[in-house]
């Protein structure tokens, strides 16, 4: 290769990183403070009274952990730590299940060792699931029972469901069950299947899945091969409706995050583990297709091989004004980071904000 063509070249992939916001490394404003064992998945109770009271929950992922639970600046709310619970993988939110009539705020976390979803009421995190809901019975293959991912998702009519992922599974078409949870008569949750749905490659597992409640679709990595996305209403079939992501990435496809905008645009953040990078896409595709997610920007962080993410476009407090991105670090901590930062001048120039 010649000098001038090896000059060319350089300058071609630094307008590549540059343009893709590949070179600046973008650092937390708070880290929080360490769980006892492996941190793996945050989610974010939305305190709506007082968004600045909001609460991060994120699991400690062993056979002796637990659901943490911090504040905005990441300090430990050390009397709402659940212990003891057999390697909870991931953990979800959502809002208003009506248990005695009363609507009640909700994490889900998916407990490997025991195959059962542990339920808790929010802020307090007390048991609400009569010791955990199996999940995955009867099926025999091994790791077919051992959960991982889980979404919540809740439609328009206030019917909630969990969508559950496991360790391995079939590559036929139903990796993913999804469970409507509803009040038992008692005051806790039980589970109903409702259907069976999601293909998977076989290459490596499924472990992040995230759900968009108003657009109504659910996205969920397969690790290796990308990100695929199907209708999250059950009467709406088992097609897939799109597989993106699935170039660009270092290693695993991990974290999924959506920063909503609107009700219908924002962003889609996924999480490249190996190469401590989020891939940020169109959350509404484009005006001929819905389905077709383009990459926007890829982002490097502090965060390192990160697996779970969250990110809610919520004004929480004079730290975090326009919202808050939160990526699991492999040092036992969660990395807090503003929406600002995250954005950039590139998706500020996109979406005006």
């Amino acid at each position: 290769m010649t000098m001038k063509l090896l000059s060319f070249t350089i300058i071609i992939l630094f307008s590549f990183e540059h343009s893709f916001g590949q070179s600046e490394v973008i650092s937390p404003i708070f880290i929080t403070d360490s769980v006892n064992k492996d941190s793996d998945d945050p989610a974010v109770w939305i305190n709506k009274k007082d968004p600045s009271k909001s609460l991060i929950i994120g699991t400690d992922k062993d056979l002796d952990g637990a659901l943490y639970v911090f504040d905005l600046e990441g300090k430990v709310q050390t009397e709402k730590v659940v212990r003891g619970l057999k390697r909870p993988n991931n953990v979800d939110i959502e809002y208003g299940l009506k248990l005695k009539g009363i609507a009640t705020d909700i994490a889900v976390t998916t407990e490997r060792f025991t195959h059962k979803l542990r339920i808790f009421s929010l802020p307090d995190m007390k048991p609400i699931d009569n010791g955990g809901i199996e999940v995955f019975e009867n099926e025999t293959g091994a790791g077919f029972r051992d959960l991982m991912g889980i979404a919540l998702y809740k439609n328009k009519k206030g019917e909630l469901y969990a969508i559950v992922g496991r360790k391995t599974g079939p590559t036929t078409g139903e990796y993913l069950w999804q469970y409507r949870l509803q009040d038992d008569g008692t005051g806790n949750v039980k589970a109903t299947l409702v259907r069976k749905f999601g293909l998977y490659s076989g290459k490596k597992e499924i472990e992040s899945i995230a759900v968009d409640d108003e657009l109504g679709y659910v996205y969920y990595s397969d690790e290796g091969i990308g990100v695929r996305k199907y209708y999250a209403e059950p009467s709406k079939g088992n097609e897939q409706l799109a597989l993106f992501a699935t170039t660009g990435f270092t290693e695993d496809h991990e974290g999924i995050s959506i920063y909503k905008l609107s009700k219908t645009k924002g962003y889609i953040l996924v999480s490249d583990q190996g190469a401590d990078k989020f891939h940020v896409f169109t959350r509404e595709g484009t005006t001929q297709n819905p389905n077709e997610h383009q990459l926007l920007k890829v982002v490097k962080v502090k965060a390192h091989q990160s697996d779970g993410s969250e990110t809610v476009a919520l004004p929480f407090n004079k730290t975090f004004r326009k919202g808050l991105f939160i990526a699991m670090s492999d040092d036992r901590t969660f990395h807090l980071y503003r929406w600002e930062d995250i954005a950039g001048k590139e998706l500020k120039s996109i979406s005006g904000k």
